[in-house]
């Protein structure tokens, strides 16, 4: 996945379950104003006028859950919509509610389905949007009851909380699932490009590596193609060290034995001892680890010197398997691997610790100037 890659790719969002919880707030809303209605319909001024704005708000609550539903109708005519039907829902109650009853607190016809739009209104624009929408409706609530006081104050300043706080949490909820998708695109960026840095140095690098030395040796016009040769190494080694380090995943796949993996490598001078019975992995895993114990054999060819040996021993426990590579070569001297990665040579940064880093193992390199080196590849079960 890249960042533009393609919107089918990216995560489920975050803002569709606030929306779906907005549509069980107003079916939940709905349900307590017939409630109410069933209970003080006697007392209205007009009762059938109250069963007439229940049934508008039944009806609206379906529109405005089916709009919702879709990301590409939550725009400005359906919150305006949805705002200019709570308000006359609210702005009726003065006609069919006894008048003195508002005045002194009684419910208007709405009640709180009335904070439906203010909840929309927020989490489609964050807490100034809220606010506004709550402000909008609470002037119609002030007309309603012919001014403000103590007894009708709580529902304009619960609304207004309501807008701020609803619209706060759903624009921190968007921008953490932006952050989100973004680590993620970067970071399968990192992998395919470490993946490449791999592919890279145990091929091409380790082939011009071998031209430059054998042109050295040889002299002449072939001394000059080396030369070439190292410089284009060189070149490609500064850009395999721009890529960075990548999390790591769980890879799946078949199961296969690892011992035939590793027994490939035996020669004369390469010996493998391996459990009897088979050692599964998955596929994939199976195969990362035998290119490490690869990369980790080359290294043993290019650096250990003349006549060294190797030996592979492979060890199963319950919950990882434990590769190592020993030879009795002339040892890494201390502080040549950091070397080695700050010059752009990542062997075994890339090829052997990086490729154990990314099953979720662990990779010990022990070493010193003429003791040989011992390299421990550590993967989970």
């Amino acid at each position: 996945m890249t960042a533009g890659g393609d919107e089918r790719r990216r995560l489920p969002g975050l803002e569709g379950p606030l929306w779906r919880a907005l549509l069980v707030f107003r079916i939940t809303a709905l349900g307590y104003a017939a409630v109410l209605m069933v209970n003080n319909f006697r007392e209205y001024a007009w009762p059938p006028g109250g069963w007439l704005i229940l049934a508008v708000m039944t009806v609206w609550t379906v529109v405005a859950g089916l709009g919702y539903a879709r990301r590409e109708r939550r725009g400005w005519p359906l919150l305006v919509a949805d705002l200019a039907v709570a308000a006359a829902c609210l702005l009726a109650s003065r006609w069919i509610v006894q008048p003195a009853g508002l005045a002194v607190g009684a419910p208007t016809l709405p009640m709180a389905w009335v904070a439906s739009p203010v909840v929309a209104w927020a989490i489609a624009g964050g807490r100034r949007r809220g606010a506004v929408a709550a402000i909008l409706l609470s002037i119609g609530d002030v007309v309603v009851r012919n001014g403000l006081s103590q007894a009708t104050l709580n529902g304009p300043v619960l609304m207004i909380l309501a807008g701020i706080g609803v619209g706060h949490i759903a624009r921190l909820a968007i921008d953490a699932e932006a952050r989100l998708q973004r680590a993620i695109e970067l970071e399968a960026a990192t992998r395919e490009r470490e993946r490449l840095a791999r592919g890279i140095h145990d091929s091409v690098l380790q082939v011009l590596a071998l031209v430059q030395r054998r042109g050295a040796e040889l002299g002449g016009e072939a001394a000059e193609l080396g030369r070439l040769a190292g410089e284009q190494e060189s070149v490609l080694r500064s850009l395999v060290a721009a890529a960075s380090p990548a999390a790591p995943v769980a890879p799946a796949g078949a199961a296969t034995d690892l011992r035939p993996l590793l027994d490939a490598f035996a020669s004369a001078t390469v010996t493998v001892a391996a459990p009897a019975t088979p050692v599964l992995l998955p596929a994939s895993v199976a195969g990362e680890v035998a290119a490490a114990v690869g990369a980790a054999l080359d290294n043993v060819a290019r650096h250990a010197g003349d006549g060294a040996r190797a030996w592979i021993l492979l060890e199963e426990l319950d919950d990882e398997v434990t590769v190592s590579v020993r030879d009795d070569g002339a040892g890494i001297p201390d502080g040549r691997l950091a070397e080695a990665e700050r010059d752009g040579r990542l062997g075994v940064a890339q090829s052997i610790r990086g490729r154990i880093r990314e099953l979720g193992g662990a990779v010990s390199v022990t070493s010193g100037a003429g003791n040989g080196t011992e390299v421990e590849l550590t993967v989970p079960r």
